[in-house]
This record gives structure tokens, C-alpha cells and sequence, in this order.
């Protein structure tokens, strides 16, 4: 008997709630049922998946089988869907993911642009890491993407889109923000510093040093900014992050820290709507960014 993919959302569902009931309720099937599909599985496999019979307590093997199947699981729903909204995109479909500062500022334009361009175009917009951007367009799982650095991909082109110099985000009365003379590195590093992924595009080999010291790391910019507004941690940011920090946060040049980040506009050579994508493309590299 081959695994099936509904065999593998039961098994996480019951590992997720620890109960054959709940499950059984989530999953719309009888407790039976959801009992029968387990042991279906542990058959396949030949060895337990739970610890005892409560279903509360993974087995060693049963753990490993979760993490798979709990990513098998999200990429088959996220291609039924996929499917599913190109199927009724008669008018076209595109999908643009970015990193958050940039969706920030090209959103709302680009949004503009493609409604008013081509009426019943379905968009699909979404903001995440650099690294998720790369895999959404990897997958074919979005026309456009919007990411920090240079990363080459097959089947995709990428020019530059815009550069920004990084710099001290910290609370606005920070001493290192409300103090006459700007910040330098030696500062940086002596004081309480989250890092975050952005940082790790920045080349200077003193601020490494900050980067090696850290004892936190926050990849998630908005939970770093609520961080930050405590007064007790900095961190160092590109300056387009400045624009949408609160009023109690601040961004301030760090005086030996030439760096900049390079944003990069990415597409896939082939789509289902080339034309729409290529213009959508092209407006966006039209946009002021600055």
C-alpha cells in the first residue's frame, strides 16, 4: 500500500492535538477512522509512531515523520492551491513576493498599476525573508520577486532595483542616537546588539566582531523592532526600514560602516502570462524607490 498524502495530514493532525478525538473533529472523519489511517501507516512502515496508545507522545521515528510530513503536507495544499487560482485566472495571475521594507514601498504602486492596467487580473501579494523569496520563485510559486543580494537561480533573471546604506536602528532616546556625534562601529559593538539575517550581507570586518558576539538573533523584523523599542538592544538595519519604524525607534548612519544593500528585482524567464508579467516587471524598475 503506497503512503497517500491524506494519510500523512492525519498523522500530523493527531500528532498536532495529541487526541484521536479532536482530530477526528478537525479532520471532519469519525474516530474510527482516524484510528484505522494510523495504523494503516505504522503498518506501511512497520514500526510505532506513537508512544503508547493516548497518541500524546511521538515516537522517536514518529518525530522524524512529522517534520516530513508536515512539509509534504503544506506544499501539496500549496500547490492545489496554485492550481486552483490558475484555474480560474482567466484574465491572468501574478504573483510578486518581496522582503517586507521593500513590499512596504512598491506594493501599494504596483497593486495601483496592475488593477487599473488589466481589469480582473487576480495578484497575489506577499511579504517574507529573502530566503523564501528565492524558493517561491525556485518553485515556480511566483512570477516576481523582490530580495536582498545576488543569488543566481535557473530560469531566472535578476537586475538591480535599488541599494541602501545600513545603519543603528535603537530607540529614539538612546544614547547612542541623542548623543552630538555619530556612531561608530567600537559603539555598536560594545553595546547590548541583536543580530538579524540582514546583517550578514554586510561586508566590513569589524562589524564582525558584532555579529560574532551576539548572543541573540531575531530574523522576524517586526518582533526585532519591539525589541529594539525597549532601550536595552540595537540592531543595524537598512535605511528603507527607517521609514515604517515607529516614532520611538530611530535610524542613525554608523560613521564606519560604508556598507550598503543591494535589492534585486527578480523574474521568471517563463510564466503563463509573460506579457503582463514583463510589464509588471517593467513598471516596477520605473518606480522611485529612493
Amino acid at each position: 500500500m503506497a503512503v497517500k498524502i491524506e494519510m500523512l495530514r492525519c498523522f500530523c493532525i493527531v500528532a498536532q492535538t495529541g487526541n484521536l478525538g479532536e482530530a477526528a473533529d478537525r479532520l471532519g472523519r469519525t474516530q474510527s477512522a482516524v484510528s484505522m489511517t494510523l495504523k494503516q501507516l505504522e503498518d506501511h512502515l512497520g514500526k510505532r509512531l506513537f508512544e503508547g496508545e493516548r497518541k500524546n507522545q511521538l515516537s522517536p521515528l514518529g518525530e522524524q515523520v512529522f517534520e516530513l510530513a508536515q512539509r509534504q503536507v503544506r506544499q501539496f495544499d500549496e500547490a492545489v492551491q496554485g492550481i486552483e487560482a490558475a484555474a480560474q485566472a482567466s484574465h491572468g495571475l501574478i504573483r510578486i513576493v518581496s522582503v517586507p521594507s521593500v513590499a512596504a514601498l512598491i506594493f501599494p504602486q504596483v497593486l495601483e498599476f496592475l488593477t487599473a492596467r488589466f481589469p480582473g487580473l487576480k495578484v497575489e501579494l506577499r511579504d517574507t525573508d529573502s530566503q523564501q523569496v528565492l524558493d517561491a520563485l525556485a518553485e515556480g510559486k511566483a512570477e516576481i520577486g523582490i530580495a536582498s543580494g545576488l543569488h543566481p537561480l535557473n530560469g531566472v533573471k535578476a537586475v538591480p532595483l535599488m541599494e541602501d546604506r545600513f545603519g543603528l536602528v535603537c530607540a529614539a532616546d538612546h544614547p547612542l542616537n541623542t548623543r552630538p556625534e555619530p556612531p561608530e562601529i567600537a559603539d555598536v559593538v560594545a553595546s547590548a546588539f541583536v543580530r538579524n539575517a540582514l546583517c550578514e550581507l554586510i561586508e566590513t570586518p569589524q562589524f564582525h566582531v558584532a555579529i560574532e558576539r551576539a548572543d541573540v538573533t531575531i530574523h522576524n523584523t517586526h518582533s526585532l523592532i519591539t525589541m529594539i523599542r525597549t532601550g536595552k538592544w540595537i540592531t543595524v538595519l537598512p535605511q528603507t526600514v527607517a521609514r515604517f519604524i515607529p516614532e520611538t525607534t530611530a535610524f542613525r548612519p554608523i560613521s564606519d560602516l560604508p556598507d550598503r544593500r543591494q535589492v534585486y528585482l527578480y523574474s521568471r524567464e517563463k510564466s503563463r502570462f509573460d506579457e503582463m508579467t514583463e510589464e509588471c516587471r517593467a513598471f516596477i524598475l520605473s518606480c522611485n524607490l529612493g
